[in-house]
């Protein structure tokens, strides 16, 4: 007997992954399709909006699909997941890259003006740029709480620590983050303001 397709959308992650244990194509692809979203918005945080977010996420999900039986605990699976993505990202920094694009220097445009404010999206890409230039834990517990909208709790269960090192994460990465944006924060509040938020 098969399961209908729309039968998995009211199942649980203990039963998607029970079901892509058992080999069922319908499960894995609910479970794709209930998390992936938040593994890559983490991953895309990460690696600043890097090209291969898309391809390292993915892998979270080629490694549950091999083996959905890794998973200990059905209730922390997108934990789980964002777990391995965030390693997988981890892993990779650490690997040497040839020429990414990421790193070729910026165009200039000479009709710009150097005291304009930096518009909306300028300044968003400024503080990713930042939060980007954070040491990778620091990343992480950032990208969790502020941008997943996980609890402390949830956040050092992914990380693997204490709530009390996560929170000590998170206040450093704050500081970091004020630290570094300190030189700009009247363009980054003009820009904001001038596009009325």
């Amino acid at each position: 007997m098969t399961t209908e397709p729309s039968a998995f959308r009211q199942m649980t992650d203990a039963g998607l992954l029970a079901a892509a244990a058992a080999g069922s194509h319908a499960g894995f692809a609910e479970i794709v399709s209930r998390h992936y979203q938040p593994v890559y918005r983490l991953v895309w945080r990460m690696t600043n909006g890097g090209a291969d977010a898309e391809d390292v996420a993915q892998e979270a999900f080629v490694k549950l699909w091999k083996n959905p039986a890794q998973v200990r605990e059905a209730g922390a699976l997108k934990g789980w997941l964002m777990r391995v993505a965030a390693n997988a990202v981890v892993d990779r920094s650490r690997k040497p890259r040839a020429g990414a694009l990421e790193e070729a220097p910026e165009v200039i445009d000479p009709t710009a003006r150097p005291d304009a404010p930096l518009a909306r999206a300028q300044a968003a890409r400024l503080v990713d740029r930042r939060i980007a230039e954070l040491p990778e834990r620091q990343r992480l517990a950032l990208s969790l709480v502020y941008f997943e909208g996980m609890t402390n709790i949830e956040a050092a269960a992914v990380l693997e620590v204490s709530v009390d090192a996560l929170e000590s994460l998170l206040a450093r990465a704050r500081r970091g983050l004020k630290d570094s944006l300190s030189a700009e924060w009247r363009d980054l509040l003009g820009g904001l303001a001038e596009t009325g938020q």
